[in-house]
């Protein structure tokens, strides 16, 4: 998989790809990542990317131009899945990180100031919000997706399971894990857990799924049981 980000603050993403689980990744060529500084592709001498709103109104607006120019600047950007963070966009699920890594190459532009010129969307085919709230800028909703993808390409981590049980991927909110030691300030391990009968073991993980997400998550459970119901 090949992922170009255009953004406005590649350092932002150092941290991010240096470590854990996305530089594996990098390392095993699964994923080449590329950081692009749109604000190089500005026409004017000063570098500028925004301007004031027509109409009036607070806050800049991202120019076109630019954007527009690093996107053409991208090899293949044709046929790649080009996508825009924005908070007017769909809601982002697990369901769709699935989606999105079966692409061979993603381009994600992050958004700063008021907004975006409204032409820059012509350029882009879809438009994803991590959540009903605003951030400064799209760079911690792409790290998002990119995490929450890489983490899914074949090899990404040791064992395929370990996502495949992943809060979210069965429609449930994952069971409770535990680990040594047994006892821990008199909370101790349930006794399923340690009685070596994995038919037993793996009806208490689906209960506590089911209980779990009954009680934190009613919209995944209704969901759940519709389901189970068709």
């Amino acid at each position: 998989m090949r992922i170009d980000v255009l953004t406005l603050f590649p350092d932002m993403f150092t941290g991010v790809i240096s470590n854990s689980i996305i530089k594996r990744a990098i390392d095993q060529n699964l994923v080449t990542i590329n950081l692009i500084d749109f604000r190089e592709f500005s026409a004017d001498k000063h570098h500028k990317v925004d301007d004031t709103p027509y109409g009036g109104g607070a806050g800049m607006v991202l120019q076109v131009e630019p954007v527009h120019a690093a996107l053409q600047s991208i090899e293949g950007y044709e046929h790649a899945l080009k996508i825009i963070m924005t908070p007017q966009g769909v809601p982002y699920t697990q369901k769709q990180a699935y989606t999105l890594k079966e692409e061979d190459h993603l381009i994600i532009l992050c958004g700063h100031y008021e907004g975006f010129d409204e032409r820059i969307r012509h350029f882009f085919d879809l438009e994803i919000s991590i959540g009903d709230y605003v951030l400064t800028g799209g760079e911690i909703a792409a790290m998002t997706v990119m995490d929450s993808v890489i983490r899914l390409l074949d090899g990404a981590i040791g064992q395929k399971a370990s996502h495949e049980e992943d809060s979210f991927s069965q429609t449930l909110l994952e069971y409770p894990q535990y680990t040594r030691p047994r006892d821990y300030l008199g909370m101790t391990v349930p006794d399923v857990l340690l009685s070596g009968h994995h038919e037993r073991i793996d009806t208490w993980r689906k209960e506590q799924s089911i209980k779990r997400t009954k009680e934190r998550r009613p919209d995944l459970y209704q969901a759940y049981m519709k389901k189970t119901d068709e």
